[in-house]
Formats: structure tokens, sequence, C-alpha cells
């Protein structure tokens, strides 16, 4: 028995919300998708501090919706617009000491990888907007779901995401002014720039600036005992990209790209500047593959398909996997928990890399 969405719609428009109308009628349903007898859905709160009371709306519109003939299972997610609140400013006697972040590079004999940390996996792309953060993120908490221990290290210093996608806004602490204690959410350990400075001042520096941060945010961080850092570079091949190869010694590097060829362009570039450093790729990962339409189901190539797996074959790597376009991913990602932290059809693909990287012996 097909299921139709005005049925579903109906039902939910029967959900009143504590203070008047209703889910349909605040226009809080997003991402409402019919496969099937599989129903799924986003509630999006106006914002985080409501958010966190609406848990028996959630579960209410899940069950109303469960009811309705022909659906066999039911998922609601719930996220919400806008920032995370930011963390109360401490108390002038609680202020950890003064950590200058930013400057040039400390000369440093050898490695400047942890010795904590077993192995470093940099997520490149040559280029920016082709979802290099978001997989960074998914694939650190999907990792981490998986029993892994992980570290996340944003490493784009210009215009760090990761803050925001991980939903932490507190600064980290230094009790003795050298070492930075990371902060933690969805089971990863995590450091950014973003972290460090107001995040409304942009970062005006020169390479020898990048290199001390990025030093800093390697080597000065109390990451403890890790399987694997993930680390998310900045577009390009610049500063970041060649102190982290010659200085930590990373395990290998994942390239992200969608298909179109202007993207993968730039993808050959960070490849060839990955080969030039003896940095081995581990493999590619096509995003932005597909798109499906909420409405009516139908599938689009915005931006081609299938042009990374070729890639990637031509080239004798690895491919790792497609991503689709995804509503709840780009919801969950602004509302700060990774669509990989929770269950659905994106979180599953994120653990199957997950596996296919442990299975590799990569993690």
């Amino acid at each position: 028995m097909a299921v139709a969405r005005a049925d579903i719609e109906a039902q939910l428009a029967q959900i009143e919300l504590p203070d008047g109308g209703t889910l349909m009628s605040r226009d809080w349903v997003r991402a409402l998708s019919v496969e099937g007898g599989e129903v799924r859905f986003v509630i999006e709160a106006p914002s985080p501090e409501i958010a966190r009371q609406m848990e028996p709306i959630r579960a209410a519109a899940e069950r109303a919706v469960a009811a309705i003939p022909g659906v066999t299972r039911a998922s609601a997610a719930l996220t919400a617009h806008g920032p995370a609140a930011k963390a109360p400013p401490a108390q002038p006697q609680q202020q950890a000491p003064s950590l200058k972040i930013g400057g040039h590079a400390k000369p440093q004999e050898g490695s400047m990888k942890p010795a904590s940390v077993k192995s470093i996996i940099a997520i490149g792309s040559g280029k920016g907007g082709v979802g290099k953060s978001t997989v960074s993120s998914n694939l650190a908490v999907a990792l981490a779901r998986a029993g892994k221990k992980v570290g996340l290290l944003d490493a784009d210093i210009y215009g760090p995401s990761q803050p925001r996608m991980m939903g932490v806004s507190k600064r980290p602490a230094s009790p003795d002014g050298k070492i930075i204690e990371p902060l933690h959410a969805h089971g990863v350990t995590l450091m950014s720039i973003g972290l460090m400075l107001d995040p409304a001042k942009a970062v005006i520096w020169r390479g020898p600036m990048l290199m001390g941060a990025l030093q800093q945010l390697i080597s000065q961080v109390n990451w403890g005992e890790l399987d694997v850092l993930i680390v998310d570079l900045p577009p390009g091949t610049g500063d970041v990209q060649l102190t982290l190869c010659q200085k930590a010694e990373p395990s290998g590097a994942i390239i992200v790209s969608t298909p179109q060829d202007v993207a993968l362009l730039d993808a050959r570039k960070a490849m060839d500047m990955f080969a030039t450093l003896k940095t081995p790729i581990l493999g590619m990962i096509e995003n932005m593959s597909t798109y499906v339409c909420p409405e009516c189901g139908h599938e689009a190539q915005i931006f081609g398909h299938g042009g990374v797996e070729a890639e990637a074959k031509k080239m004798g790597l690895p491919f790792l996997g497609a991503l689709p376009i995804d509503l709840e991913t780009r919801l969950a990602g602004d509302a700060g928990t990774p669509i990989a932290a929770g269950d659905g059809p994106m979180a599953s693909v994120y653990a199957a890399l997950a596996q296919r990287l442990i299975a590799g012996g990569i993690v």
C-alpha cells in the first residue's frame, strides 16, 4: 500500500507545539521523504535552546507517522536553525593563561607528529566547496562509533568550520600556557584555530604564521592516545599542506572531489602535490554525486556522476565511495551534530566507509 505524502502532512499537522501552532503551521518540517513504507523527516526548531526541549514532540510525531497504514518505519530527526549558544565567558580568576596562537614556527628537529598518535590521515581536495570538511567530521565520528580513538584537527586556518559542524564553541584551556587541552564532541577529540580566535575576525597571516599555528595545533595539543588523527586541510596546495606532509609524517591522504571536470582539475593538482611530497594517497571519494528529490524520488546528477570513480581507476587508486547531495547532512552539520552520529541511510554510508578503512588496515 503506497503511503501518500498528504496523509503524512495531515498527521504532522495534528502535532501541537507548546507555544501554539502545529509542526506544519509553523513550518518546522524539513526533508520529508517517502521510500516505500519508510518515512523520514527532520523537525527544525528555531534555536538550539528550543530544540533541546522538543524531544517529546519529536517522539510524538514519529509515533503519529508510524501509525499511518502502509508505513513500516518512521524516523524523525531533531535539529535547529541558527548557531549554537556560545559558552558563557569565564570569570577572570578562572581564565587560563594566555596562549599566543600563530607566529613563526619554532626550529624543531625531526617529526612534529605526537608520539601518542598512531596515524595521521589528511583529507584534501585541491578545491574549496566540495564538502571536504563535512566528510572529515562525519568520517571522524563514524570511526569513533566503530570503536576507534579518533582526533579531528581543523587545519583550515583561514576558514575553520569544524567548531560549528561538531557543535562546540568553548575556548580550550591551557593550564600552563604551553599545552592546549582539546575539546571533545561525539566521541572525537577536537582542535581548531576557530576555537582560539574571535570567530568574527578574519585571519590575515602570511605563510610563516600559518606554519607556526599548525605546529602548535599538532605538537602543543594534549591529543592523548589516538588510533588516528583526521586532518581537515584547507583548499589548495600551499603552506599548510607542505608543512603537514614534511613535518607530521601523515600515513596518507584521502582526496574528496565532486564529479565535474573543473573540480577534478584541482583534485589532480592535489594528488600531484601529495605524490611530490611522498605522501601516499589512500583513495578518492566522490561527493555531491547525485541528488534525490524528496518530493518525487527523481534522481539527478547535478554535477555529473562517476567522474571521481573513473579518475581513481585511471590513477590506480581505491575508490572509497560516492556520497549524494543530502539535505539532512547539511542540516545536521549546521546544527552541530554530524549525520554520522545518528541513524539512517547517510549514517550507514559513513559507517561503511569507516569499516572499509579499518578493514584495509588504514586505521
